[in-house]
């Protein structure tokens, strides 16, 4: 997992081709206007915009997951976000089987470490970091970056 700033982002394009390709469109467009959806960037990255109210932890854990195939790079374009987090090699109770079709594997387990994103700062998160997100009051804006292993 890695926590940074969007000033600091180019020390990230070499990790993955389509790194730079997510932090671009960053970059280029108007964010805070982007309306809510899903939008293929190109072969293996897409975008998801979401908005909406943030959720207490109790409710966000429901949702304490990871990925097989694809990285994700959080960007928090306006608000709070709380993410809660631990590593996978530590998770050791499923909450159902893995979704091939969602690239979504769920869990029961506690996270280790809670942090918080706001305006402009981002989260890389790999296959083996389990996360929940989307914690905190009132809206938060963020772009989800797909990226396809």
């Amino acid at each position: 997992m890695i926590i940074d700033t969007l000033s600091n982002a180019s020390r990230y394009y070499s990790l993955h081709p389509n790194f730079k390709k997510a932090f671009d469109f960053i970059e280029q467009n108007d964010n805070a206007n982007l309306p809510d959806g899903i939008t293929t960037l190109s072969e293996g990255l897409r975008v998801i915009v979401n908005t909406g109210n943030g959720n207490n932890k109790e409710e966000a854990l429901k949702f304490f997951e990871c990925h097989d195939e694809h990285i994700d790079i959080q960007f928090c374009v306006s608000g709070v976000e709380i993410f809660a987090w631990k590593p996978r090699e530590k998770c050791n109770q499923p909450n159902g089987e893995y979704n091939i079709e969602k690239d979504v594997r769920f869990w029961h387990d506690t996270p280790d470490t809670y942090f918080k994103l706001t305006n402009n700062q981002f989260t890389i998160l790999y296959p083996e970091d389990c996360h929940a997100s989307m914690m905190g009051e009132g809206e938060i804006k963020k772009l989800i970056f797909k990226i396809k292993i």
